[in-house]
């Protein structure tokens, strides 16, 4: 298997439009599988693909059908299981997810929550019930949920794990999130959530020079993140999962991919 010292390299799947030819160009031996495909009418097709890959499953995927990423905040009023007219269709696709990630075998299951507000009461109150419905179920098929970083600070994001404190719930390490929501540094977010990250996505960006508006999603080591020192934070603090690279963007994302599993590659410590 394709190593960065002893973390596997990955692809997350919906970078390539879960092309698994595509995917086994780049030359990695695992992926981040979105599994809403596995969901859906043609899931048996899909399954297969999967099967016939001979790709190591390092976490599974799931989004839900109302978000919508077009601005900041679109995203933060229909992002994850926040939005209340979602909720039960949203629980009902989590579930399945948690329950398709264990006949996988996969240890993780990863997804955007949505924003945390714990400034009001009755949303953090809703939220916390909400996440701890879905842990409750991974925790039963020996899944570890894992919240995606960047909707909120990381000081956030971790006083949010330790109210809830639950053995089923963890991180998924987006540095380039933290930069693309302009919630922090990331090599200091890699610090706070330490105990709680299990798995890794490597994505660069570049900070927004207008106040409310996305960041800029570039491809790996020519943005912001800092890509030695990152991987040097990551094993200041002992990470041991895998590194899954993601590219949302460009025009040749291939290319891109290509470029970060050779990048990664060449890092010595």
């Amino acid at each position: 298997m394709i190593k960065c010292l002893d973390w596997p390299i990955g692809v997350c799947t919906w970078s390539l439009g879960n092309d698994f030819d595509k995917i086994a160009a780049c030359g990695v031996g695992c992926v981040h599988l979105a599994v809403a495909p596995a969901l859906g009418e043609k899931s048996e097709d899909y399954l297969a693909h999967v099967v016939e890959s001979n790709l190591a499953i390092s976490a599974t995927m799931i989004s839900f059908s109302q978000e919508d990423y077009t601005t900041l905040e679109s995203i933060k009023t229909t992002g994850g299981i926040v939005p209340d007219d979602c909720w039960w269709e949203n629980r009902q696709t989590a579930l399945k997810a948690i329950e398709l990630t264990d006949e996988f075998a996969v240890k993780f299951l990863s997804m955007h929550f949505g924003f945390i507000d714990m400034a009001d009461p009755d949303k953090a109150t809703k939220l916390i019930e909400r996440t701890r419905i879905l842990a409750d179920s991974a925790a039963e098929h020996n899944v570890t949920l894992l919240m995606e970083t960047g909707q909120e600070s990381a000081t956030e994001l971790r006083e949010f794990l330790e109210k809830l404190n639950h053995p089923a719930l963890g991180v998924n390490f987006d540095p380039a999130n933290v930069i693309l929501y302009n919630k922090g540094d990331p090599i200091e977010a890699v610090g706070i959530l330490a105990p709680w990250i299990k798995h890794i996505h490597i994505k660069d960006a570049l900070r927004t020079k207008k106040p409310g508006t996305w960041g800029l999603d570039v491809p790996w080591g020519t943005g912001e993140v800092g890509e030695t020192e990152f991987l040097k934070a990551l094993k200041s603090v002992k990470y041991n999962g895998a590194l899954s690279i993601e590219r949302e963007a460009g025009d040749d994302r291939l290319k891109d991919i290509k470029s970060a599993v050779e990048k990664l590659k060449a890092f010595k410590d």
